[in-house]
């Protein structure tokens, strides 16, 4: 049987990284390396060693992963097509699991893993597939989450509370998958505590499955006084309009990439399964939606 007890966290001081970080060391099954590029002034817990290295180098990140039994991924889109560079140096280490940076969509569906946003992750999902076909000795998992409920309404991203005129997607009645930032983080302790079954696989987690006007219905509860003017969107106008504007080479539209894979039919925003139970997610109610929403509404 194999235990994960050595744990390497790569991006820990991003909006994704900092509560997978938090969560890992909470837990206290590990011991916590932070892998950290050279020159940033990020800080981190004094009970987590931080290594400096070169991400370009993959032997400098081979000589800081050695010891490490897992490594896991938490960059940004900047970062992602490096993870390849970092995977690599996971093999030559003897790591015996590799998180890439998920967190997000389920590209297990064709649909989302055709738009152009994803393309970095879907490459960096082929470069670890086809190595661990040819014999690497090491195993990975894809931590899959959807949008991520409390960052997504603290900055109105899953509704646009901000100026009242909230742009809502196909008529606002689509379920979608949604996931905090602290049960991301669980999810993330719950593969390494289970290496078995979560094995060279996807695992899926939500908080809760929602839709737009559920959402809008809650802010209008916590905000009575406040006018809103929701603004209908149809998705395939947003795919039409996002492909015309990366041909112009316009790389903004990316995020409405996002909007589409989230809210659009057939782009598995709504996972149909989901492993909550394996992987330690309780889920959350409507008064924990409420709850965030009087943070930034009252």
């Amino acid at each position: 049987m194999v235990l994960i007890k050595n744990v390497a966290v790569v991006g820990a001081s991003g909006h994704v990284g900092a509560p997978i970080l938090k969560a890992i060391v909470d837990s206290e099954k590990f011991n916590v390396v932070v892998i950290s590029r050279i020159g940033s002034k990020a800080t981190f817990p004094s009970s987590v060693k931080v290594i400096h290295v070169d991400y370009t180098s993959v032997e400098s990140l081979t000589n800081a992963l050695q010891g490490q039994d897992a490594v896991v991924s938490t960059v940004g889109h900047e970062g992602f097509v490096g993870q390849s560079v970092l995977f690599d140096a996971a093999v030559a280490a003897g790591v015996k699991r590799f998180l890439p940076s998920e967190f997000g969509s389920d590209l297990n569906n064709a649909k989302s893993a055709s738009l152009p946003v994803f393309g970095s992750k879907v490459t960096v999902r082929k470069n670890i597939e086809e190595k661990v076909k040819a014999g690497a000795d090491i195993t990975y998992t894809y931590v899959v989450t959807g949008g991520f409920l409390d960052w997504g309404i603290e900055v109105g991203f899953l509704l646009g509370w901000q100026e009242g005129k909230p742009r809502i997607y196909d008529g606002g009645d689509v379920p979608f998958s949604t996931t905090t930032l602290a049960s991301v983080g669980q999810a993330t302790v719950g593969v390494l505590s289970h290496y078995e079954k979560t094995k060279n696989r996807q695992v899926c987690v939500n908080d809760t499955v929602t839709t737009q006007n559920q959402l809008l219905a809650i802010a209008k509860k916590v905000a009575p006084e406040k006018e809103w003017a929701p603004v209908p969107v149809k998705t395939s106008d947003l795919y039409e309009n996002a492909n015309a504007g990366l041909a112009k080479g316009d790389y903004s539209v990316m995020m409405d990439y996002i909007f589409v894979a989230i809210f659009g039919d057939g782009y598995g925003g709504k996972f149909e399964h989901v492993d909550n139970e394996l992987l330690g997610v309780p889920g959350k109610t409507e008064a924990d939606i409420e709850a965030v929403f009087k943070k930034v509404l009252t």
